[in-house]
């Protein structure tokens, strides 16, 4: 709480000022900023499955692997990139995209299915 705050409900306390006055000050000296958000960074990418016949899955990705996974498309050989891209699988995406802007990307991800025949699946980053 800020200081002018403080010391208007000192005056409201010793009775030099009625509340309806505390207010008109509170409004003079403008509402307290909020105190900022402090976001630690993913760390895993999470898929959970739950199924309605019982089976369950639990994937817990490390965004470290996604992070040498996009830069594993640099050593990957010029032949092998070829034979990849005639199969459709295009690496140079991997390698222009930005790693970091990705991973801040990721951390508003979440993906949640509850399907109508009692399946639920859940894709997030924690």
């Amino acid at each position: 709480m800020s200081e002018e705050r403080i010391r208007i409900l000192k005056l409201v306390a010793e009775g030099k000022a009625t509340p309806e006055e505390a207010e008109r000050l509170f409004d003079a000296v403008g509402k307290e900023a909020p105190a900022p958000v402090v976001r630690k960074a993913p760390r895993y990418l999470r898929v959970t499955v739950d199924s309605s016949e019982g089976d369950k899955v639990n994937i817990r990705v490390p965004l470290a692997l996604v992070r040498a996974g996009m830069k594993f498309s640099a050593l990957v050989p010029r032949e092998a990139r070829e034979h990849m891209e005639e199969k459709g699988i295009d690496l140079s995406t991997l390698s222009s995209m930005d790693t970091e802007e990705l991973i801040e990307a990721l951390q508003e991800l979440e993906v949640n299915v509850d399907s109508h025949d009692g399946d639920i699946v859940k894709v997030f980053c924690e």
